[in-house]
């Protein structure tokens, strides 16, 4: 091992590994060493890997080194037939290609030596120059030791440790995709990145640190991980999520149905009903200008009844003239023709049946008249000190999943826009997408095209007002393609499904496509790092975590569980009763952790 007055710069013999048979631009071919039986090497007490993709490569250029990251090892017979050479069946020579991705020079200042490096290469090796591996101590300034504004998410895979970190603002404010199989350790990968961003203020001791995250959480998994959460339910009444928060296409989408075709007359008699009733609000009680009230205000306003209505919209020979049912009524021609009347039932009939529906109590809860909830509503993601907001929606029937969480993106979305810019730069937020292929599937479906809309306009003006987006999904090639794209930096484990990896390969940097290779084969935790928030395409493991700062597994253990005694008539009879109900053991679900 050279001491910190000798040159490190110059080669380790130790470390050479081949020589190089073929320069292409930055793509270069070796032919591995034929002395070379195992395939690592051991320098200063550390294993380095030989021709693990993403292994760091280095070859010296007099005082300038040229660094390049391993994307292919394979037999030289495969590439020689490639190539169209004559190949020698009985070679067993291998060859390691690489890509050349920045160079360095050592410099010494007051008696120390540090790597200047560079992204980009301005000087190329020539064939026959030997390659070497970078030694760990050199790894960190190629990597990159983090600045200010990086987070540590784990470790380099075949560097000795060499930590990997991403930076923070391109991570989040150019939005960041998490993809990765069932088992592969997606929620997991999602959980290190997020205890990462909250230790951050601490690591780098700075006085405040609160930041912001909200996570879409389908089935009910996060609880666990973030124990001082703040938790949003719709089964508990935490998540304020009223009616009159829907927008004109929302409120259409909800009163004529995820099959039906939204027909012209119907969308016009909602758009009237609405303008309506939100114009009426606005001067009594909220005294507000009803001049400058459009159909998409937020403003509150009353349902009315229309329970027991018949199929004109009457009860008793009145005409319901109350709130958002009364806003229909006065429109219906004054003739009793029942054809001209059945778009107006249509709506009131589906009306009705959401105000019956128990799972929906969340959202159609009648406004009393009265109160003004706008505060408490924007409170619920501003106010309170917790900083982690987990919204629970594993308790919305799927028909609505897409209407709800299309009202939560486009309220934090309204929110950003209304704020001003001083008000943006001091409260962004970090809205985590788990399961994003439920929201913005890549097909157009009825029930989701509100939620589509919605998180299609984060993702390609979110940045702008302060409002970053984590995509996380196992399905990648059922996630809608301009969403994915509009994510900067990837975050790929274990992709196991031939059209996932063929997705995954589509959405890359052409330079970067070959990285598909190896996604079926990386171990749980491991995953290809690649876009603006590392300073080179990495393989990282992510970091450990211990159990209780891990997402909620719902993996059931078959062998534990029956081991153990049948169930009893009284449980039996408690979980009839829960289904009936349609009411889960809520603190058996959050383990108690919920607020």
């Amino acid at each position: 091992m050279k001491n910190k007055h000798q040159h490190p710069g110059e080669p380790i013999e130790n470390l050479a590994i081949g020589t190089i048979v073929e320069v292409d631009g930055t793509h270069i071919v070796a032919e591995l060493d034929s002395q070379i039986a195992e395939l690592s090497r051991v320098y200063g007490g550390v294993v380095y890997p030989i021709g693990q993709f993403g292994s760091i490569i280095r070859v010296h250029y007099g005082h300038t080194i040229i660094y390049g990251y391993v994307s292919r090892l394979r037999m030289k017979s495969e590439y020689q037939k490639e190539k169209g050479i004559v190949v020698d069946a009985s070679s067993t020579a291998r060859v390691v290609e690489a890509d050349l991705f920045g160079e360095g020079e050592w410099i010494k200042k007051e008696d120390q030596w540090h790597l200047k490096f560079d992204r980009g290469v301005s000087t190329f090796p020539l064939p026959q120059q030997k390659i070497y591996l970078t030694p760990k101590g050199e790894l960190k300034y190629v990597f990159g030791e983090g600045g200010e504004a990086a987070i540590e998410i784990g470790e380099h895979v075949g560097s000795g440790g060499t930590p990997a970190y991403a930076n923070l603002n391109e991570l989040i404010g150019k939005h960041t995709a998490v993809l990765g199989s069932t088992g592969a350790g997606k929620s997991g990968a999602v959980a290190a990145i997020l205890h990462a961003i909250l230790k951050h203020g601490e690591t780098r001791n700075y006085k405040t640190w609160n930041p912001r995250i909200i996570i879409l959480d389908p089935h009910n998994e996060y609880g666990n991980a973030f124990p001082g959460n703040k938790r949003l339910s719709t089964d508990e009444g935490s998540l304020l999520l009223p009616y009159w928060l829907l927008n004109l296409d929302e409120t259409i989408a909800l009163l004529v149905g995820k099959t039906e075709y939204a027909a012209t007359s119907q969308s016009n008699i909602i758009k009237n009903a609405l303008l309506d009733v939100r114009e009426k609000t606005a001067k009594d009680p909220l005294k507000l200008n009803s001049s400058e009230i459009t159909v998409d205000s937020p403003i509150p306003y009353i349902l009315g009844d229309p329970l027991g209505l018949d199929e004109f919209g009457m009860k008793e020979g009145i005409l319901y003239t109350v709130g958002f049912v009364g806003a229909i009524n006065s429109q219906r021609p004054p003739n009793k023709d029942k054809s001209k009347h059945e778009d107006f039932n249509k709506v009131l009939r589906k009306l009705q049946s959401l105000m019956r529906d128990a799972r929906l109590r969340f959202m159609m809860q009648p406004w009393n008249g009265k109160s003004d909830e706008m505060a408490d509503i924007i409170g619920q993601f501003f106010k309170s000190q917790e900083q982690v907001r987990i919204i629970d929606l594993s308790g919305v029937p799927n028909e609505i999943a897409g209407t709800a969480s299309s009202v939560i993106a486009r309220m934090l979305f309204s929110i950003k826009l209304w704020q001003s810019n001083e008000e943006r730069q001091n409260s962004p937020i970090l809205l985590v997408c788990e399961e994003a292929h439920r929201y913005v599937p890549d097909r157009g479906e009825a029930q989701y095209a509100s939620a589509q809309e919605a998180i299609r306009r984060l993702a390609k003006e979110g940045r702008k007002y302060g409002i970053g987006l984590m995509l996380v999904s196992q399905r990648p090639s059922e996630v809608e393609a301009t969403v994915l794209s509009q994510c900067n930096s990837w975050i790929v484990l274990r992709v196991t499904n031939d059209a996932d990896r063929e997705h995954v390969k589509s959405i890359l940097p052409d330079s970067l496509t070959g990285l598909t290779k190896v996604l079926s084969g990386l171990r749980r935790r491991e995953a290809i790092f690649v876009g603006q928030a590392t300073l080179l395409p990495s393989r990282i493991m992510i970091k450990y975590l211990e159990a209780n700062q891990l997402p909620r597994s719902h993996d059931i253990d078959f062998d534990k569980g029956w081991q153990n005694a049948p169930l009893t008539d009284k449980i039996l009879t408690e979980i009839g009763n829960r289904w009936r109900l349609q009411q889960r053991n809520i603190t058996q679900e959050t383990g108690g952790q919920s607020k």
